[in-house]
Formats: C-alpha cells, structure tokens, sequence
C-alpha cells in the first residue's frame, strides 16, 4: 500500500467552498481500485475516484477492447476485457460495478469471494434472491458492499432527511410520489439488454423511478408491509418486454400510505416529485430541491450548489451532482473502518420494494415486501 500523511482536505468543490469531509489522519491508505464497464455511468465514477485523495483508478474493464483502452488512456491505467482477470492480476482492492443489471450479483460475488470490496451502481440486483447472495458473499469474506443511491446526498434529500429525524414534522399521515420521463424507443433499440425482464429486470420501476422510491423509504423509515400495484407496457409495447408504467400504493407498517405514479413514455423527462404530508407540515423534494413547509408559516429550502459541479461528459441532468459525495463518503468509511452511509443491507430493502412492486402487478394481488431470509 502506498502511504501518505499530513491533514487530508477533500477537494473535489471548487476553491472557497466548504469540502465535504475534512479528516485528521496520519497515514492514508491508496486504495487501488479498478471499474468494470465504461459506458455512460463511468465518467461518474472515474471523474469521482480521481478526486479521492486515497484511492486512485489501477485498472478499467469492458467487453469492447477500444472502449476499454480509450478509457485506459484517458485514467492512465491499465484495461481488461474480462473482470475475472482484472480482479485476479490488476491487485485491486475495490472494485465500481457500472455494467447492465443483470451482471451486477455475479461480479459482486466474485469479486467479495477474492477479497475486494464492492461499490455498484443501482439497481443492487435484479432479484431479491441475487441480492442476498450478494450480501452472504460480502460478509462472509469481511468485505464493504454499497449501492449507488446518490440522490441521499443532494441538499434537498439532506434536508428533509433531516427535518424527518428531528421529529419537529411530526408524524407522516401520507405520502405520494410521480416520476413523469422520457425514454424513447431508440433508448431501447440501441441497447441488447435493457427492455427485458431476465437482463433489466424490468422497466420504469427498477431503472428510472427506483430512485426515488428509495427516498420514500429512507425518508419515512419503516418497515414496508405491502404493496397494491398495477404495472403496464401502454406506449412502449413494440420495442420492451417490461413495464413503460406503474401506480399503486406502498403500505407502511408505521400506517404511512405512499401513493406512487411512475411512467416513461412522456414527452421529455420532468423533475420527479416526492411529497410527505405531516402533522405540523410538509416536506417536498421537487428534481434536487427541498422544500420543507411548517403550518406555522416557516419554510426551509435546499437547493443544488452550482459551485458542486464538476465535468462528468455524459451526466444527465436528474442524475444530480452527488456520485462525488456518495463515492467520497465510500472511501471514508473504507479508511476509518465504519460502514458507508449506505449498507447492502439497507439498500436491499429498496431491492425489496421493486420485487414487490412487480409480484404485485404481475399477480395482480398485495404482495409483502419482507420475508425471512438467512445470508
């Protein structure tokens, strides 16, 4: 391991802005870490990991070797076609999963049996019984496994996350949730796996509006004890297998009743809406900003720091600008030995959730989002 020492100051926000983490350490470790997939997502990752000052991209992967090499020359790293041999020779210590769905569980796994740890994009599997094997296999070799949920992160999630825990809202009486994207055919044409069931592993609900069901959930903070939905391919028929739009409710076992709308065949893609009705007030998120309304007349808003942006080429705009901080907190939690602010176990719950939402709205009947499970 390479070391270094003196106060670490994170630096990935602009000259004059207050850093993200600042740490008091007196050696820190260079984590050699290597991504496998270099497709859209990865400037996020790259970009994110080159502003770590304890860790640095080894190595890349991906199944064309031109892809692969472009990004090796941009990282000046060394690249690989086949994860396997990357996580066998390039003596990585973690590994980014940025690849299609379906191949997320398989290379978590192989990667925690040979000791390296995990950070994968969502969705954490593309069923319940993949994600467990996900976790069995990361615990049982003493290893971090995270999900990308990076809209936690933004100002606005922050805020309402905390205004929720403050208790000063009181008790949530309902909520409702509406994810209204685009994404067109060509979306689906240009791509051999998205649009299926055994490689996606579904439409609207696992890919666009998955994270935004997880703010729900991390924002209300119980336990699901059902869900009543209803799933439909209306536009999209002639090009996916999968759902193009999902409504329904999703029952809390603190009484708490989300109402949800999630499509992707609208007109262009329009900032998504999370709303908690409370006792003494509101709480919205509206696109990355946070609107908290108290009845007594106060109001509390967070809005996206434009001094937090940096260059990731292909960003979309939703994705938001907090890849940065989830990875940063990440590398944290790896140097001081602590669990990152996101836990495989807690975003298997939101794994859950989907699968829920499907059993649901293929059976046409409620479906328990929880079930006993040994890992």
């Amino acid at each position: 391991m390479v070391k270094s020492s003196a106060k670490y100051e994170c630096d990935i926000l602009q000259e004059g802005v207050r850093p993200l983490i600042l740490l008091e350490v007196k050696w820190m470790s260079q984590y050699r870490v290597g991504i496998i997939g270099c497709g859209s997502i990865f400037p996020m990752h790259a970009r994110s990991i080159s502003r770590q000052a304890n860790a640095h991209l080894a190595a890349v992967c991906d199944i064309n070797p031109e892809r692969a090499r472009a990004r090796a020359d941009e990282y000046n790293c060394s690249f690989y076609v086949d994860y396997r041999e990357m996580i066998a020779q390039a003596n990585l210590d973690v590994v980014h999963i940025c690849t299609p769905h379906y191949l997320h569980a398989p290379m978590a796994i192989f990667a925690a049996e040979h000791g390296v740890h995990v950070l994968t994009e969502k969705p954490m599997a593309i069923s319940n019984e993949e994600a467990y094997a996900m976790i069995k296999a990361a615990e049982e070799n003493n290893v971090v496994l995270s999900v990308i949920f990076q809209n936690r992160f933004n100002p606005g999630s922050q805020l309402v996350k905390k205004v929720m825990e403050s208790g000063e809202l009181g008790r949530v009486l309902a909520s409702k949730l509406s994810v209204t994207w685009q994404r067109t055919k060509e979306y689906y044409t240009g791509s051999d796996w998205k649009g299926t069931w055994d490689q996606e592993g579904g439409g609207v609900v696992i890919n666009q509006a998955i994270h935004t069901f997880d703010l729900a959930r991390w924002f209300i903070g119980s336990e699901i004890e059902s869900v009543d939905a209803t799933i439909s391919t209306r536009v999209l028929g002639d090009v996916i297998e999968v759902e193009d739009c999902a409504e329904g409710i999703i029952r809390f076992e603190n009484g708490v009743i989300t109402c949800f709308q999630a499509l992707n065949y609208y007109g262009c893609s329009i900032p998504v809406e999370l709303e908690l009705h409370c006792e003494h007030g509101t709480a919205r998120i509206i696109g990355d900003t946070g609107i908290v309304k108290f009845n007594d007349g106060r109001e509390m808003r967070a809005v996206p720091n434009p001094k937090e942006l940096i260059a990731y080429d292909s960003a979309k705009s939703y994705w938001g600008v907090s890849h940065i901080k989830q990875i940063t907190d990440f590398y944290h939690a790896l140097e001081q030995g602590i669990e990152p602010a996101v836990t495989a176990r807690d975003a298997v719950k939101t794994q859950e959730l989907v699968s829920a939402i499907y059993e649901s709205g293929k059976k046409r009947q409620k479906a328990a989002s929880n079930v006993e499970v040994c890992y």
